[in-house]
């Protein structure tokens, strides 16, 4: 019997090599894509730049159609889980962002 983790890495593992190269290229390209905009997010954020309030906003705002879409064709706890807390975050940012940057 095999510790529950190694039948996730299994898993997940199965699905990453029936993948043709191209697709798993595209979607390293995105992961990187999206790590390189999280660090300029975050180093805005840490000098306290509007842009990166505004990034923010952006970029949560972003993934809810794409929740949304799950939600009609699925639901699950997780999927509900994580629509609702994403909704909650944006809804956070929107209501407290005219308090946050240099005029606070």
């Amino acid at each position: 019997m095999s510790p529950p983790q190694l039948k996730i890495i299994e898993f997940v593992l199965e699905k990453l090599l029936i993948l043709n190269p191209h697709k798993l290229f595209l979607g390293g390209l995105a992961a990187a894509l999206y790590a390189v905009l999280t660090a300029v997010e975050a180093v805005g954020l840490w000098y306290e730049k509007d842009w990166a309030t505004i990034l923010v906003l952006v970029l949560v705002s972003i993934s809810i159609p794409p929740e949304i879409y799950e939600l009609v064709h699925g639901v699950t706890v997780l999927k509900l889980a994580v629509f609702i807390t994403n909704v909650a975050i944006l809804w956070y940012l929107l209501h407290h962002w005219p308090k946050h940057g240099k005029g606070a």
